[in-house]
Parts: C-alpha cells; structure tokens; sequence
C-alpha cells in the first residue's frame, strides 16, 4: 500500500511516520524548506507525489488546500482515496471534492483531527464523511486510530471540528492571553499555578497549549474565522470565534501579543507599488470606497495605517484631535456623514498633520485649499471641494471603526490610494491581500505582453475567467 503526504509539516512528518511502522511506502511533497522524514521519498511536485498511491493526505493547511487539489486531481488513480485532513468551512470541504470529482475517478473523504497529533501521531481519533469515509476507516483503523464515519456529505466531519474549535482554539487563546498579562505584571510563576492547577494534564497542557497558539497562530487563525462562518451560518454572533483568531493572529508574530501595530513598516513599504485597482480584484471588489470619494490633486498617492474620526457633518474638531496624537505612518479617515457644505480640512491642517508625519487623508465629506494640498504634496481624497470653513464645536470621536465611502475602516487598517481612489484592507488580511493583489498584477503583465506581441488574449472579450476582471 502507498500514502502521498501532501505538507510535511509536523502532523504530515508524524503521519508519514506512522504509515511507514504500519508497512506503508510514503512519498511526500512540501514546497517549504523542511525535513524529509527518515523513509520517505521526497517528490518534486505534487503530481509526483500523489501518483500510483492508494490513498493521498492533504496536510497543507486549509488556505491551500483547493489549489492543492487542484494540482493533484488528474494524476489520481481511480482506486484512491483523497483525504483532506484539513480544518476548513465545510463549503471548502465540498468545493475540494467536487475537485477531485471533476478531474479524477478518485474518492475524497472529509477527515478530521480531534486531538492532539504530537500527542497521539497517527493514532489520534478522527471523524470522515463523504464517499471514501469507510475506506478511511478501514486505512486509519489499522494504524489504531479511533475514527468515527459520520456518513453524509464531505463538509459533516469539517463542522463538527469547527465546533469543536470554538473551544480549543478558544482555551488556547486565554491561556496565552492570560501568560503573556502574568509575564507584564512580574506575576507569570503565579499565573501558570493557578491555570495548571484547573487543567487536566496541569502544567503539560498549559504548556502545549501556550505554545501551540503562537507555533500554529497563523493556521489556527484560519481555522478560526472558518468557525466564525460556521456560527454565522447557524444564526449565533460570531463575536468570540473572530477574537480567539485575532488572538491566534497576533501569538503568531515575532511581538506575540505586545500591543504594536498588524500592519508594520515592512507591509506598508511592501504595498508601495501596489494600486488598488489590483488589491480591488484580489478581494472581489469589496475593499474599495465608492467612487464618489477621489483624488483632489494629479498623482496622489499613499499607504498608511488608518487612524479613525467620526465627526458631526462640516464639524472637524475631531480632526484636529487625531493630528494631535498621529504618529508617522498615519493616514487620517474621516466618517463626516458625507456632507460636502463644508470643509473638514485646509492647508493649516495638512501642514500640521503632514508634520507629525501624517502620509494623508480621507474624506468621506469635503475639503479646500486643493492648489496648496498640491503644492506642498499632500494627498487627500474627498468627496467635494468648497470654500466654506468647518465648525469646531463637535462632538467627535477618534480612534473608533468608522463607515466611510460604503466600507468600514478600523483604527490600524491598511489604507492604500492613488488615482483610481482608495482601498482599506483589514489589517489582519494585509499579508494575504498582498500576496493575491501581487499575482493579479503579475497575469495583468502577461496578458498586456501577450496582446502586444500581437497574441491577442482570451481574457479580451470578457475579462478574467471566474473573476469579472474589466482591465
């Protein structure tokens, strides 16, 4: 019998173990910089991997996981059994099988982990569902593992593991929110007794636990907000599920949870080149503000962390506030209620706030003196130009979410804009936004070369496949 491991990470290196103690050859795939576990064969592509096997595990982590199956789909062998052991939506679970289903006479099972995989390696219980459920079954149950067959379709073992993380990965959280407040205080010793002392396993489980959240943030992050959707989907407020990944997100980063900005230095000069138009389609079209809110002067363009005002319409004493306290790297976003009779901002202000450091601002409402914004280079996007001053009264807030030009913008999202207007990206997706805004970019460069090299495009008539791409 052969087993593709697809990722080898710590749960693909100790299921490959285990496969290879119970008489299976195991071939591998991992695109990362990590070790090959002692008798696997490490292949060079996924289709490489996967061929000729019995039986496929995806361990790739949910964010891939389609483009995976994707990948793999028309090397399987009619005889195999696709498992995706993922933690994913059960959505993602049945576009994975139906994947599999469209390139392949392969069988997919929806298989999920319920415990801890250093704990138990390849015995660890698990639930399936979907066609190959039983032969999944029989795979993992004579390696000892306890599985359960939910029968129904690929997406019932996903849902329940979801459920179930609202609680783990919740646990995790408060642990290393609690550690890290005990470590700030000088109280840590005093902390860790008092949670070990009400934990099964003491000190041994707090410390898995601690350590797992930052070790695995960045997936248990993903594995969270998909258990928000689950609870949104069954009419309960998602609230805490998208905290405990916020929790998991920030115990992820080399600042753990130290309370310094998502979006660093480092993004914002990575997005410098970025337009908006491409970070737009990379999240289909929902980051960008209406059209109404635009450039005031030729060639603006800026990036910067968003700091927040909610003002009274024509009233900016809020404004002035939010320059007060802004730091380099700030970029001022004003809900002004969308009234254009009177202007939030001058040349005075944008001289101070252009002081403190303040890269720009944006308008849901009106500004003036646009001749001396363009002389002195400070960018602003506004919904109207006037001559009328503001008031100065209030009331104001600052520093609080905001909704401006159709969107919501919270204090330290990613605001990036330029000629085509403004995008906000919530700062917890800045990496991934990245990433998929840089690929829109980089088959736009393709197909303008292919046209002028007189290819043509079969994007032209129609735009992007699956996208709706216009450019």
């Amino acid at each position: 019998m052969r087993v593709g491991v697809l990722g080898l990470g710590e749960a693909g290196s100790l299921y490959a173990a285990g496969f290879l103690e119970n008489g299976w050859s195991v071939t591998g795939f991992d695109p990362g910089d990590v070790p090959t576990p002692e008798g696997v064969e490490r292949a060079d592509s996924v289709a490489e991997a996967v061929r000729g096997c019995d039986l496929v595990l995806g361990l790739t982590g949910a964010k891939a996981a389609l483009a995976v199956a994707r990948e793999a789909a028309p090397h399987l062998s009619p005889s195999t059994v696709y498992a995706d052991m993922n933690a994913a939506a059960p959505g993602l679970k049945g576009t994975i099988a139906q994947t599999v289903a469209d390139s392949s006479r392969a069988v997919f099972a929806d298989v999920s982990v319920i415990g801890s995989v250093p704990a138990y390696r390849h015995r660890t219980a698990l639930m399936t569902s979907g066609p190959g459920a039983a032969m999944i079954v029989g795979h993992f149950g004579a390696l000892g593992a306890p599985v359960e067959d939910l029968g129904g379709e690929p997406g019932a073992a996903s849902a329940r593991k979801l459920l179930r993380s609202v609680f783990m990965k919740g646990l995790g959280a408060i642990i290393a929110q609690t550690v890290e407040a005990g470590r700030a205080a000088g109280d840590e010793t005093w902390v860790r007794e008092q949670i070990a002392s009400e934990l099964a396993g003491g000190e041994s489980t707090l410390e898995r636990l601690y350590t797992g959240t930052a070790k695995h943030g960045v997936r248990r992050a993903f594995e969270a907000s998909a258990a928000a959707d689950l609870m949104t989907d069954l009419g309960l407020d998602a609230w805490l599920a998208r905290a405990i990944g916020h929790v998991h997100t920030l115990a992820a980063r080399p600042e753990g949870l130290r309370d310094i900005p998502q979006v660093t230095d480092e993004l914002l000069a990575a997005h410098g080149d970025v337009a908006t138009a491409n970070i737009g389609d990379a999240v289909d079209r929902l980051a960008l503000l209406d059209s109404g809110i635009r450039p005031l002067w030729p060639g603006a363009r800026a990036i910067g962390r968003a700091l927040t005002v909610w003002t009274r319409a024509g009233d900016n004493k809020a404004v002035h506030e939010a320059v007060r306290i802004a730091v380099p790297g700030d970029i001022i976003v004003v809900n002004g209620e969308g009234d254009t009779s009177r202007a939030l901002i001058g040349e005075l202000i944008a001289e101070r706030a252009k002081a403190r450091g303040v890269v720009g601002m944006v308008l849901d409402g009106a500004a003036r003196d646009v001749d001396v914004l363009a002389e002195i280079g400070f960018p602003v996007w506004a919904r109207a130009v006037t001559p009328a001053g503001p008031y100065k009264f209030g009331p104001g807030h600052v520093n609080v979410p905001v909704a401006v030009g159709g969107l919501v913008c919270r204090p330290g999202d990613l605001v990036v804009a330029d000629s085509d207007g403004v995008a906000v990206v919530a700062a917890e997706k800045t990496v991934s936004v990245l990433d998929a805004a840089r690929a829109v970019e980089a088959d736009e460069a393709g197909r303008r070369a292919r046209i002028r090299a007189g290819a043509g495009d079969a994007g032209d008539a129609g735009g992007h496949a699956g996208t709706g791409e216009t450019s």
